[in-house]
């Protein structure tokens, strides 16, 4: 009988984790629909890559607003009445998208559609972490970043569907798609409950411990009750703020949240999937959906490479998934980088050899930074402050990201040697090459920086790694 309400506890509370990650599913299809997009969008409003360029970034800014105005929120209101709303920016973005009659007004729905974005970038890993049992919270918490790559890979395959070569408004209907995803979590996350920590946190005991029972089971709910409330009662006199974060014990958690989101955005992961189908151009691919095509085995191998990293994450552990996935960052960039040098020489060998290892490139990412990232700002901040945290860490992700999608084009132009260039319909375009090298040196740092920052938070309670900060503890002493 004991062995059966485990099972029934366990379904639940993945239940609550995939119907929360479906906030990841959104946010992965709204950042990369633009991608099949900008071909069809770039021609119809005849447009430079200047302009594509602010398309691209005005959602990052509105995601950037999201996750520095509504951390205070959620940690007022909730994690659920925040992811709610997120579903509803989701819908009417994704509406007004499609409208969009001219540049200006893409650039509009696109910084109201990130606000959701960055919401939910940092309210479901936070609202997953506080809901799973301790020997599950890294799986549940990366099914966040699964579901991020799905959205990424049901973007590519929508942009698909609708990619028209004789119609070039073809892109209005690929970001209509994401209306869907966002009505399953409006309405799926009303049929969810309320974080328990957060419960407790609010002095709402009774509700907390009924929902604690039925995702730990009556046991193990009572222990986890009380190690909330020790907490609660240790941090009474603290006030969630922003100064707050800035105190000794909270500086060491501050540096790794913000420190792990620039090196997840400067190993340039985003350039790949916001322009995935314009850097398989410049390695000679013909025609739109040629490139789109491509740009769907990233999304599908960047979905396998993050299944096997939910599996292990729990297993060999958060540093251990670090260390694997940067050195396979840096050898793939370094690669990726020469196969660009070579481009011209080799013609179509060239072409699959920066498919292979753009594909390898994003399986190294995907099974170690790319879902640590998230999972690690959801589990080091205290309860009082933990939505301002990682608030502060999802901020940083749309910062760091904002710069690199905006610079991209800019860094392969000024890395660009002379006689290097590519050709895409008959002109010559700067080569990507320099740039992947300059990313593959940020991921050489990266290295060096996990050394010292990425602490292991593995089989380890968040009340227990709260008091690992209080007692001033090193990142990577914590066990």
């Amino acid at each position: 009988m004991k062995h059966v309400n485990q099972y029934k506890n366990t379904v639940q509370v993945y239940i609550i984790a995939i119907i929360a990650a479906t906030g990841g599913l959104l946010f992965g299809f709204d950042t990369g629909v633009i991608s099949g997009a900008i071909p069809f969008l770039q021609k119809d409003f005849g447009i430079d890559d200047g302009v594509i360029e602010l398309i691209t970034t005005s959602g990052l800014i509105g995601a950037i607003a999201g996750a520095l105005f509504c951390g205070k929120i959620t940690d007022y209101l909730g994690r659920k009445k925040v992811i709610l709303a997120s579903a509803v920016i989701f819908a009417v973005g994704a509406v007004w998208s499609g409208l969009a009659p001219d540049p200006f007004n893409l650039v509009l729905a696109r910084l109201f559609l990130g606000i959701a974005i960055g919401v939910s970038s940092f309210a479901v890993p936070l609202y997953i972490a506080e809901i799973s049992p301790t020997n599950i919270r890294g799986t549940l918490v990366s099914m966040f970043q699964l579901m991020v790559t799905l959205g990424v890979l049901v973007s590519y395959l929508s942009d698909l569907y609708f990619a028209d070569e004789t119609n070039i408004s073809c892109w209005r209907p690929m970001f209509y798609a994401g209306i869907f995803p966002a009505l399953i979590l409006l309405i799926g996350m009303f049929c969810m409950p309320e974080s328990p920590r957060w419960l407790m946190s609010k002095g709402l005991k009774k509700e907390a411990m009924l929902i604690l029972r039925k995702i730990e089971g009556t046991e193990s709910a009572e222990k986890v009750a009380y190690a909330i409330n020790e907490e609660i009662e240790n941090s009474k006199n603290e006030i969630s703020k922003w100064s707050e974060l800035l105190k000794p014990a909270l500086r060491t958690p501050l540096f790794i949240a913000v420190g792990i989101m620039f090196f997840q955005q400067f190993v340039g992961i985003n350039t790949v999937i916001y322009y995935s189908p314009k850097i398989f151009f410049m390695a000679g691919f013909d025609g739109a959906v040629s490139a789109i095509w491509a740009a769907v085995g990233v999304g599908g191998i960047n979905v396998i490479a993050t299944l096997v990293s939910i599996y292990f994450v729990d297993r060999v552990g958060r540093r251990k998934l670090y260390f694997t996935g940067l050195t396979g960052i840096v050898l793939s960039l370094v690669a990726l980088s020469m196969s660009f040098v070579l481009v011209n020489e080799l013609g179509s060998v060239g072409q699959w050899l920066t498919v292979i290892f753009m594909f390898l490139y994003v399986a190294c990412f995907a099974i170690s930074i790319g879902p640590l990232g998230w999972l690690i700002i959801s589990e080091i901040f205290p309860q009082k402050v933990r939505g301002l945290g990682a608030s502060v860490g999802s901020l940083s992700v749309w910062v760091f990201n904002s710069i690199v999608s905006f610079t991209f084009f800019k860094i392969v132009n000024a890395l660009t040697m002379p006689g290097s260039e590519v050709i895409i319909d008959g002109e010559k375009v700067g080569n990507p090459a320099g740039a992947f090298g300059f990313y593959g040196f940020i991921a050489m740092m990266a290295l060096v920086w996990g050394y010292f920052y990425v602490p292991e938070t593995k089989g380890i309670s968040l009340e227990k790694i709260e008091d690992f900060w209080r007692k001033g503890g090193k990142p990577r002493e914590l066990k």
